[in-house]
């Protein structure tokens, strides 16, 4: 048992993620009402022997966190740039890689929402990589990834899918979680 599976043991974490260890993946990740989110994924993932990159704020990546961030998968994200669409970005960042997978929250914040980003399900149709359904359920103190979701045509639906999916689950702050 390596330090992160003994660390999430010792907490009462259990991890079950049965998923195959795809080349290239994108793992949704939901409820994320707390910054514990991260540091329980990249503790259950690297419990099975999995590196998973993630997108976060480019404004963290400023010395010395920017190198520690870049060194546990991290991608920089520059919200601001509109001319240039960040799917196309991750689509391109996933055409060019021979082994990829990224964790993506599609609510993209900690506070509650109803509406979703979709982002995830388009990089997934244009890279051609399956959806892992990866869950922080803080109720029953399982982190799991045990469903492959294959995205179609039709956004609307698959998010219905997905967020039904979800919505046994309860977050660190159930009341920050929507799945409506």
């Amino acid at each position: 048992m390596n330090l992160s599976a003994r660390i999430l043991k010792i907490f009462g974490w259990k991890v079950s993620i049965t998923v195959p260890d795809a080349p290239k993946c994108i793992i949704c990740v939901a409820p994320h009402t707390s910054n514990w989110d991260f540091v329980l994924g990249k503790l259950a993932y690297v419990a099975v022997g999995r590196k998973a990159g993630f997108l976060m704020k480019s404004q963290w990546f400023v010395w010395p966190l920017g190198c520690f961030f870049r060194a546990i998968g991290g991608i920089p994200v520059v919200r601001k740039n509109k001319s240039v669409s960040l799917t196309e970005v991750v689509v391109d960042k996933f055409n060019h890689s021979t082994h990829l997978q990224l964790a993506i929250t599609p609510e993209g914040t900690r506070s509650r929402v109803s509406k979703w980003h979709t982002g995830f399900l388009h990089i997934a149709r244009q890279a051609n990589v399956p959806i892992q359904l990866g869950v922080l359920d803080y109720e029953h103190k399982q982190i799991l990834i045990n469903h492959v979701f294959t995205p179609t045509a039709d956004i609307e639906a698959d998010m219905r899918r997905i967020k039904d999916f979800y919505a046994p689950y309860k977050g660190k702050y159930p009341d920050k979680f929507s799945t409506e």
